[in-house]
């Protein structure tokens, strides 16, 4: 083989290798460093993080990008699924009212519900958001992983919410309308359960597809406008994890009200089924494996054409 083949060779190999390794979901830049009792993210902190809208009402929700073409946000944001036009969705903005130029604006072709939907206190408040046009992946807009069935999000493991939520009940985000983030711990079923029981007059069932989150003693919350957005959870090797959606709560940081979210975890394989293409957090080793052939055929290919 001639010298430029060679190298043609080499460079479409490591090129193809770097391109499998591209785009990993759940990776955000490291920052050191109002939804009720947040504070101003970072800009780029949370690049999955998508700014929901309609024509008429402006912000409306948040979401999560899952896929170059997919959107994950709740079904409560999308009272008549079969009516899409009026919606606009924004990613890659950090401010509601400020200079965004990492932004780009995408339509809704369609908008995918579990069957049986009615309300958020019934469950199944999931919607999987298609947009028109596919993302462009950059430093600011990257996907967040989404967790196979198995995976396990413990009472106690601290995990954020990000949005453009009110900072309290009735009272909007103010000023340029910067990201807000707060940390948040996981509450188990029971005891989010038992929580809720203590209101006077609200009945409240934590079925088995919501996960909870918050503080008993409040201060701390997701919050009207929130709605729809993540709750990620950094993992051991690194990688953030969406445990869940922004679905309900008795007003905003009250407390023992805390936060209600949609389990994702009872819906991996409705997400699966809808969305052929997405990898799970948790299935994660197929895909190394399929890289680690790619890579090794790869190196394979190489000692052979320098041996040559």
């Amino acid at each position: 083989m001639s010298p430029k083949l060679q190298f043609s060779a080499i460079f479409w190999c490591v090129t193809g290798v770097l391109a499998s390794f591209a785009q990993e979901c759940g990776r955000a830049p490291v920052i050191e460093n109002r939804i009720v009792g947040g504070m101003d993210s970072a800009d780029g902190a949370w690049p999955w993080q998508v700014d929901i809208q309609t024509e008429s009402a402006g912000h409306i929700c948040g979401g999560s990008i899952i896929t170059k073409n997919w959107v994950l946000s709740a079904a409560h944001c999308f009272p008549n699924p079969s009516d899409v036009s009026s919606y606009i969705i924004y990613v890659g903005r950090y401010q509601l009212n400020g200079f965004n130029p990492h932004q780009s604006v995408h339509r809704v072709s369609q908008v995918v519900i579990p069957s049986g939907y009615t309300e958020p206190h019934s469950g199944k408040d999931l919607a999987l958001v298609q947009l028109s046009s596919p993302v462009t992946w950059s430093d600011h807009v990257r996907p967040i992983c989404l967790p196979a069935s198995g995976t396990l999000f413990p009472s106690g493991m601290q995990c954020y919410v990000t949005g453009w939520g009110n900072i309290r009940v009735d009272v909007p985000l103010q000023g340029v309308g910067t990201l807000q983030e707060v940390q948040v711990p996981i509450i188990s079923q029971s005891s989010c359960q038992e929580m809720y029981r203590m209101h006077p007059t609200e009945k409240v069932d934590i079925l088995y597809d919501m996960i909870c989150a918050g503080y008993q003693e409040g201060g701390k919350d997701s919050c009207q406008g929130d709605s729809g957005g993540p709750l990620v959870c950094q993992m051991v090797n690194g990688t953030w994890v969406q445990a869940g959606v922004v679905s309900f709560g008795l007003d905003c940081a009250q407390p023992n009200q805390p936060g209600v979210y949609t389990r994702l975890t009872s819906y991996s394989s409705f997400i699966r089924y809808s969305i052929p293409e997405i990898r799970l957090h948790g299935r994660a080793n197929h895909n190394w494996c399929a890289r680690a052939a790619v890579l090794i055929g790869c190196l394979s290919t190489l000692l052979i054409l320098l041996q040559r």
